[in-house]
């Protein structure tokens, strides 16, 4: 027995000894991290306290811990309203279109810039893709707006140029989805090409080398070498992706259509939809919507890694 115990402080210790040891080697690097451990702390966990909102009919007078109860009564509001069909289809199905359409087109791109072999040329197309990076959404509005505007849009007067007609398209949903498409797409193809463009730039150039001896045209390098290498980096992309799936990017789909009420059959989306909640001060429903996204977003993200960590155990996150 005494042995048992003497055993059972020793294994307490030995942690105890390790964990010391490690705060005093690494506590610059951990002093480093403390302004991102604080960040987190403060905007990403200590807000979840706020969640409790979702199961009570929140009272400005009564406050979080004051407001009554109601169970389940703001999920089942929304679940049986007339917008959760719209607002399910619109956020994923534009979530999926993005995934797959747009790395369709940022793969594209990063082939087509490794293909380029002046360095000039290489950096005036990176740059210039990049561009549209650092734009805020309310800046990409106003160009937006300037294309599509019912009177004087350059898009509008080459319609009517050619058609003898103006095409009004803030009255018409059925054009967004391919202008919303589009959009994202020209805001991230920048950021998103790079990081595939730096997965090439790692392959060995002796693999094209021999490659080309056997007779391999260019189509085949860079379907038989570039793609499976962009592979593993298309996987962390799409699962990181897949967990904001349940998410629209708000900015986008909020101001690019300008909240216009007649869009919203095509441009609504969970997000913006929760934000008209909180406007007119439904706090209660706005967070239950809001608890629902990341529920559902982290089951899309757990079954989409357990399914490819069986196709290919490399390319899992865990």
């Amino acid at each position: 027995m005494l042995a048992y115990n003497r055993r059972k402080e020793l294994a307490v210790r030995v942690p105890r000894r390790r964990s010391k040891a490690f705060l005093k080697d690494n506590w610059i690097l951990l002093s480093l991290a403390l302004p991102a451990i604080v960040y987190f702390l403060i905007f990403q966990y200590w807000p979840m306290f706020g969640l409790v909102i979702a199961f009570k009919d929140y009272s400005y007078v009564k406050g979080i811990l004051g407001s009554d109860w109601v169970g389940f009564k703001n999920f089942e509001f929304f679940f049986k309203s007339q917008d959760f069909w719209r607002l399910t289809r619109n956020t994923l199905g534009y979530g999926i279109g993005f995934i797959v359409v747009g790395n369709i087109f940022y793969m594209g791109a990063a082939l087509l810039l490794y293909e380029i072999r002046s360095k000039l040329a290489l950096k005036y197309y990176q740059t210039t893709m990049m561009f549209p990076y650092f734009l805020s959404w309310v800046l990409i509005s106003y160009i937006t707006y300037t294309l599509f505007q019912p009177e004087k849009g350059v898009v509008t007067q080459i319609a009517d140029f050619l058609s003898g007609h103006s095409i009004d398209l803030y009255a018409h949903p059925a054009y967004w989805p391919f202008i919303l498409t589009f959009t994202n797409i020209w805001r991230y193809i920048g950021f998103y090409s790079l990081i595939y463009y730096a997965a090439l730039i790692s392959i060995d150039p002796e693999i094209y080398e021999a490659a080309k001896i056997d007779g391999a045209s260019r189509w085949q390098q860079s379907w038989h070498i570039s793609m499976p290498s962009l592979m593993p980096v298309l996987s962390i992309l799409v699962l990181l992706a897949i967990g904001d799936i349940f998410r629209g990017e708000f900015g986008l789909f909020y101001q690019i259509p300008r909240d216009v009420g007649t869009l919203y059959r095509t441009t609504d989306v969970i997000d913006t939809y929760v934000f008209r909640g909180l406007r007119s001060g439904d706090f209660s429903i706005g967070t239950a919507v809001g608890l629902i996204q990341s529920v559902v977003g982290l089951f899309f993200f757990l079954f989409v890694n357990k399914a490819i960590k069986k196709i290919n155990a490399d390319h899992s996150l865990f």
